[in-house]
């Protein structure tokens, strides 16, 4: 496994280069002359908004022969499993789906490559499907001898905080495409970061590089890289929604919108039957509501909201005017989005015991059923927290070894 230094890393502030960039510009050895296929989406895309396709498509250097795509499929614009493969219109160049449906996902373009190169953006947490689908690269990458470059890319929640509970487990990425490697909600690792360490748990043995992101520091959040936001998927329009995705996606796994159809995914949290008013009274006296350290509205406002999902891509309550509560980031260093998810599931299973629901999804979501049981059984929100606290200890001591800024 091989990092390379963190060359030209201390550019002005807020003027990262991503992965892309610095390969091109530093590193460009490492595909000189080879043959290349390049797992990417929407989101790879140089400094400056240029596509990673045709920036190493035009360099006669380089033999670009083949695409990959993950979910929601080459151009960001899906939300369903079997993605058929496709064709770049502007290169012609083969697109093979990696996501899902009834069929393997199609390597063969592996056979007659040198270099697999990843360029995604991830969002810093557990539940993205991205470093699964990299991990299945990366593990037929090692069984034909092809090296992989991860051209990295910042965490956009800041890579210093690391919350709530953490998978214990170590799947397969090829059937758990979330919750495979055993990291916490909010794991606060770069995509390359991630890889390193499935490389190792999973003894993939693969020639692995990782390009870093030339000026990214650790505490940095996305909007003081100088970076354009692109929407890594449909529902994650925007900072704020990554923010709260660490503790919202949870919500899936239940009968409430999460704000899927709305210009907000992941900062609302509603339905037909909720009654606001009564959740927030709930949630102010649940789990240290005083808005102290410990407390689960520290760093967040939470506000009575409606919202009307239009076309959500989890069927959820279509056209249907809902009742919910939104959620602000008012201190990002303070604010920790599991926390606050474990006290509104409280809070709403109190204010509605005959009308919540949890769904088949949340004990994947969760990790497995310990919260769901926890929650089920009157358990404190305090008590629930505590249980996270020497796991979480553990993760950090080992993700340690991975890190790379």
């Amino acid at each position: 496994m091989i990092v390379l230094g963190l060359i030209g890393c201390s550019p002005a502030a807020g003027q990262v280069r991503p992965g892309i960039d610095v390969l091109l510009s530093d590193s460009v050895q490492l595909v000189a002359g080879k043959r290349v296929v390049l797992l990417t989406n929407h989101t790879g895309v140089d400094r400056a908004g240029r596509r990673d396709v045709d920036r190493l498509y035009g360099d006669t250097a380089i033999r670009l022969t083949a695409l990959f795509s993950p979910e929601h499929g080459f151009r960001g614009l899906e939300d369903r499993p079997g993605l058929p493969d496709a064709v770049d219109s502007a290169t012609r160049l083969p697109i093979y789906s990696l996501y899902g449906g009834s069929r393997p996902p199609n390597f063969a373009a592996l056979d007659s490559a040198d270099v697999a190169l990843v360029d995604l953006q991830d969002i810093g947490a557990r539940y993205y499907t991205y470093p699964a689908t990299a991990t299945q690269l990366m593990r037929q990458a090692a069984r034909r001898g092809v090296r992989v470059v991860v051209l990295d890319r910042p965490d956009p929640v800041g890579g210093e905080a690391v919350q709530g509970n953490v998978h214990a487990a170590i799947a397969d990425p090829d059937t758990a495409l979330v919750g495979f490697l055993p990291v916490p909600m909010r794991h606060g690792m770069t995509l390359g970061e991630l890889l390193r360490l499935a490389n190792d748990v999973l003894g993939l043995h693969a020639d692995l590089v990782v390009v870093p992101a030339a000026g990214w520091r650790r505490g940095m959040y996305f909007d003081a890289t100088g970076l354009p936001w692109i929407k890594p998927s449909l529902n994650m329009p925007d900072l704020e929604s990554a923010f709260h995705y660490p503790g919202t996606c949870l919500f899936e796994g239940t009968n409430l919108s999460v704000g899927r159809g709305t210009p907000f995914a992941f900062q609302v949290i509603g339905a037909p039957w909720l009654d606001p008013g009564a959740v927030l009274r709930r949630l102010r006296a649940t789990g240290n509501g005083q808005r102290g350290t410990d407390s689960a509205l520290a760093g967040v406002e939470v506000t009575a909201t409606d919202f009307t999902p239009n076309a959500p891509t989890d069927g959820k309550y279509n056209g249907v005017p809902l009742k919910g509560v939104r959620l602000r980031v008012t201190d990002r260093t303070r604010y920790d989005p599991t926390r606050l998810a474990v006290a509104l599931l409280t809070a709403i299973r109190a204010a509605h015991p005959d009308s919540f629901r949890f769904g088949r999804r949340f004990d994947e979501l969760a990790a497995g059923p310990e919260l769901r049981v926890a929650l089920e059984a009157g358990q404190s929100v305090p008590a629930i927290w505590a249980r996270w606290g020497a796991p979480l200890a553990a993760f950090r001591a080992t993700r340690a070894k991975y890190l790379l800024y």
